[in-house]
């Protein structure tokens, strides 16, 4: 009873009657009133905006202005160079440019620097410069060295000297015998400043349990292959085409190989061998033996495969077990060996079943020995025969 007296309450007629309304709908509209800004302080703005506006203005012109008559910019080169750069007085551009030509700097060189660093123009010569300049020359860098470094990466100038290139030149200097090699090694190599790829890859190949004399090879060889921005991933690899081994040279010589190279052009030297007979498992225990073939350019294997199979009627398969023969010059070394060989051979002096790549592999004297000198009837015409490929 008491929900049906309760519905019927709802259902009144004066609850019918009642009109709902929002209440926001019965307010009046509010006006807003703009506030005014007082004159004065409008006009005081639209000073200063303007007093700004035309401070950087003769900011632009000036540098544009200064970068054509130094420099010999276009004006679209120096109008570039003025969104990175603006000063109103010649004085700091002006220091910066006598320490450059007191270090034997010439006009193109600090111009070259200029279109790459134009920033540089407004520093503090003294502060970001000739510290750096002092610590390389402290490191046994000639004037003509720290000009080379600079000039070809123009990078230095803008990295940390305690941060970045003290810390980087220490860590090089772990792996090299002196500081002259370090110097060496930053000539060889131009972005050893600038980032911190080195000293974190280094870490990564010593916890992975790289030695101390493969990364020394690693320096010596090719410098570049320890700045690579994705060492994690280029090791994995080399583990698994089976390198397991970090404390082998082959590991680093396998890693560096990978590195040299892109993608493309591994694939197109594997299409190579392929060519010749190889499969992709002859190619891989190949690369194994000696990571090094594969710098071979498509060009030199192609070569050495054409003398060796079509020229002289060799298997291809030989050069599985001696890989580094693509490493040798085919005029000075491949050639005069192999007519050797092939004349001894021809002559029943040795056996065509032989091991054929074996006589590539020794040094000069040890071949003249065992395949010249030893064959006391023919040794005057093998060691002719020898010369005359040689062109000697």
């Amino acid at each position: 009873m008491m929900f049906q007296t309760h519905n019927k309450s709802w259902n009144s007629p004066m609850l019918k009657s009642l009109s709902f309304k929002p209440f926001f709908h019965s307010l009046n509209p509010i006006t807003t009133v703009p506030i005014s800004t007082p004159k004065s302080i409008s006009s005081l703005s639209t000073l200063s905006l303007n007093h700004n506006s035309s401070t950087t203005s003769q900011q632009t012109q000036f540098t544009v202005s200064y970068l054509i008559t130094n420099f010999g910019f276009s004006s679209e080169t120096a109008s570039k160079a003025s969104k990175l750069v603006q000063f109103d007085t010649s004085r700091k551009p002006d220091s910066v440019i006598a320490v450059f030509r007191n270090y034997g700097f010439s006009d193109s060189q600090i111009k070259n620097i200029i279109r790459q660093a134009p920033d540089i123009l407004k520093c503090d010569p003294y502060k970001r410069v000739l510290p750096k300049f002092e610590f390389l020359t402290s490191k046994g860098a000639s004037n003509i060295d720290i000009v080379e470094i600079v000039t070809r990466s123009p990078r230095i100038l803008g990295s940390s000297l305690e941060n970045s290139i003290i810390p980087t030149f220490e860590s090089v200097r772990m792996f090299l015998p002196s500081n002259e090699k370090v110097i060496e090694r930053i000539l060889h190599c131009k972005h050893f400043f600038g980032h911190f790829h080195f000293i974190r890859n280094v870490k990564m190949l010593l916890d992975d349990g790289v030695i101390h004399s493969n990364i020394t090879f690693l320096l010596l060889r090719r410098p570049s292959i320890l700045l690579t921005y994705d060492m994690r991933n280029a090791l994995d690899l080399v583990k698994e085409m089976g390198f397991d081994d970090p404390t082998n040279v082959n590991f680093c010589q396998a890693l560096l190989a990978k590195r040299a190279m892109s993608k493309s052009r591994w694939d197109a030297k594997v299409v190579v061998f392929k060519k010749w007979g190889w499969s992709d498992e002859m190619v891989l225990e190949a690369f194994r033996k000696r990571p090094l073939c594969m710098l071979a350019s498509t060009e030199k294997i192609n070569k050495v495969m054409r003398f060796w199979v079509n020229e002289l009627g060799w298997d291809s398969s030989a050069l599985v077990k001696r890989p580094e023969v693509f490493s040798y010059s085919l005029e000075n070394r491949i050639v005069p060996r192999a007519c050797v060989v092939s004349y001894l051979i021809s002559k029943g002096l040795i056996e065509k079943n032989i091991e054929l790549s074996t006589p590539f592999g020794v040094n000069e004297n040890v071949f003249l020995e065992k395949y010249v000198q030893c064959f006391k009837e023919e040794s005057d015409d093998l060691l002719k025969l020898y010369l005359e490929k040689m062109g000697v």
